[in-house]
């Protein structure tokens, strides 16, 4: 398989540095544009490799941030999920399911960027709620990060812990998706190598944008968020009905 290096290294940086900067958002950036070069049976694992090794570096400079009671509720309830989302993906057709999620991305997004500060969860006591849905979106259309993400932004944790505490969650369960994937055969050659060849520049990226997010103030990060939430959701909504 023929795989074009360069723009490959140049899509996981941006998607690294997005991830780094904002904690989430690397799959909205990479996702689309590796399709446009590679089949998704290489874009997927590669991801899946990428994602583990981005939360492993972060943490290591950003894990006194971390909220761990936080991330473990959301990882517990993400687990209890995971079944009801697999007796949907047998029995209900995932296109309303994107449709749903990609709508309330939206409007969630939207309503925070014309009103912020108005919805908040003051306590942890909805983070079963918001990991249960991830664990049955997760299991159903492989898209378990939106609730948590959702979940963080609405707890209002600084910029700091936000990304912190979503690499706690990302890490264990991306671990999860990645395994179940080598389990399938997705393991491939070509894409190992390409993962190999991406690592100085993911780990770059991750220098960068940390310290990119360091010098963003708590209320833009805040918009920023917003904004890739709102892309987030738009990609979702053009991805499904297409």
């Amino acid at each position: 398989m023929n795989i074009p290096l360069l723009p490959i290294l140049a899509i996981i940086f941006a998607a690294a540095l997005a991830r780094a900067t904002f904690g989430f958002g690397d799959a909205l950036v990479a996702m689309p544009l590796l399709a446009l070069w590679v089949p998704l049976r290489v874009a997927t694992p590669l991801m899946a490799m990428v994602g583990p090794v981005l939360s492993l570096a972060l943490l290591y400079r950003e894990w006194r941030h971390l909220d761990l009671r936080s991330a473990m509720r959301l990882i517990v309830s993400t687990v209890a999920g995971i079944p009801v989302g697999l007796l949907l993906l047998k029995r209900v057709d995932e296109k309303p399911i994107d449709l749903i999620l990609a709508a309330v991305i939206i409007l969630f997004a939207a309503y925070n960027l014309l009103r912020p500060g108005l919805l908040r969860l003051r306590t942890e006591r909805a983070a079963p709620v918001f990991g249960f849905i991830a664990g049955i979106l997760g299991a159903a259309t492989n898209t378990n990060g939106p609730p948590v993400v959702v979940y963080g932004a609405l707890r209002g944790w600084p910029p700091e812990a936000f990304r912190a505490t979503l690499q706690g969650y990302f890490l264990p369960t991306g671990l999860a998706i990645l395994v179940g994937q080598g389990i399938a055969g997705l393991w491939t050659g070509p894409v190992v190598a390409v993962f190999l060849a991406s690592l100085p520049v993911a780990l770059l990226a991750v220098v960068l944008g940390q310290a990119l997010g360091r010098r963003i103030p708590a209320a833009k990060f805040r918009s920023a968020v917003y904004v890739l939430m709102l892309a987030l959701g738009l990609v979702l909504l053009i991805k499904t009905i297409s």
